[in-house]
């Protein structure tokens, strides 16, 4: 999973937004879920990447619902 930029991101359409969003609230989610049930994640840094681009998505639908 890499970041999304924020250019990447102002490209989509607002569904695709939304969907994108979605997707990775849900692997979110499970990626904690597999942390609380005491397995090592594959990759440590998943979460806080996952967390970042959720950050940039939601940023950027507030700043195009201001406009």
């Amino acid at each position: 999973m890499a970041l999304l930029r924020s250019e990447e991101i102002r490209k989509m359409s607002v569904e695709d937004r939304n969907k994108k969003l979605r997707e990775l609230r849900d692997e979110l989610m499970h990626e904690r879920g597999a942390a609380a049930m005491g397995g090592a994640p594959v990759n440590p840094g998943k979460i806080r990447a996952l967390r970042s681009s959720i950050a940039r998505i939601v940023t950027i639908q507030r700043e195009v619902e201001k406009h």
